[in-house]
């Protein structure tokens, strides 16, 4: 053991970490005999050889190579360090975490209505997830060429994609243009299923995909929010006292001017039509209920009802002739 502590020793590990980073390859011309392995949580440690898988560490923690690593690699399992020789071995740290990344349109999509010929132009923003699921495949299709990978290179890829998918699921099933919110569960579902189908030869999966909002043209968005307050409401003329009001009571209808005067002269009117609604309709309630001071529930009423004489004992009014019983 003398003999071999004067020997420079490797530390294998992923020196540089950083969150955004998704794998990062350990190489060097040879792995020394005392050297350690270093497996940080949320790491997993790959030892390749030509190439080729030798074994998957996933737990924490410091390992002796020799005594703890070898015998557990396929090929390499009866590995002897020599006396000036190590071993030549790459060791691929994969970061495990799922990833979040932010996401939004560069560009208006332009999506096909009949109520617009040009189509109406659509931005939108989100989120999506993705983690590392299968090593064979990351090393098969990048970690082969590549001694790191960043999740902006993975967002650039899907980015790429993105108009078309929106494009895809905004239209599919014919759903409403001016109320895509509502819809933005099903079209989320759909991109991530789609998205998820574009990176499987990667090893990598899409766990999440959310539209967070779809943004209109200014003038598009104001004609939306007036016709949600109208039918909010319930009907124009509401709608109409509700802006003059609102107008007043913020100032921007002022007093003394002809816009005030308007405003004064139509809410007045509405007020007095009101309030004859109000009276006709306590007009025809009354007209419909019987005099008690002409009807008495079938007895010997104390006046006319036709001339309104006083009837005393007499059977017919004295005044008119008018049968009272």
């Amino acid at each position: 053991m003398g003999f071999f502590s004067g020997q420079l020793s490797n530390v294998v590990e992923w020196e540089e970490f950083r969150e955004d980073m998704i794998f990062y390859k350990w190489h060097n011309e040879e792995i020394k005999k005392g050297s350690k392995l270093i497996i940080r949580p949320g790491q997993d440690a790959v030892f390749l050889f030509n190439g080729k898988i030798e074994g998957i560490f996933k737990d924490d923690g410091d390992y002796d190579i020799e005594s703890e690593i070898i015998p557990f690699l396929s090929t390499l399992k009866g590995f002897r360090f020599g006396f000036n020789s190590g071993m030549r071995a790459e060791v691929l740290f994969i970061n495990t975490k799922e990833f979040t990344v932010k996401w939004g349109t560069r560009n208006a999509i332009n999506i096909p209505t009949p109520s617009m010929p040009g189509g109406l132009p659509i931005r939108a923003n989100g989120t999506f997830n993705f983690r590392v699921n299968d090593y064979i495949k990351l090393i098969d299709k990048i970690a082969g060429v590549k001694d790191s990978y960043l999740v902006e290179d993975v967002k650039l890829r899907i980015t790429a994609l993105l108009d078309q998918l929106l494009m895809k699921w905004i239209t599919k099933e014919g759903k409403d243009m001016f109320n895509l919110q509502a819809n933005s569960f099903d079209i989320s579902n759909g991109i991530r299923t789609d998205l998820d189908m574009q990176l499987f030869d990667t090893g990598i999966t899409v766990t999440g995909f959310n539209v967070m909002s779809f943004n209109y043209p200014d003038e598009i968005q104001q004609m939306i929010n007036r016709n949600a307050s109208a039918n909010m409401i319930g009907d124009m003329s509401r709608y109409q006292q509700a802006v003059m009001t609102d107008g007043i009571a913020s100032g921007r209808v002022q007093g003394g001017g002809m816009a005030s005067d308007m405003a004064g002269m139509m809410m007045g009117m509405n007020m007095a039509n009101q309030m004859m609604q109000n009276m006709n309709q306590t007009n025809t309630m009354n007209s419909n209920q019987p005099n008690s001071q002409f009807v008495s529930n079938g007895k010997k009423p104390n006046f006319c009802p036709n001339c309104g004489q006083k009837t005393g004992d007499a059977n017919f009014c004295p005044n008119c002739g008018q049968k009272l019983i």
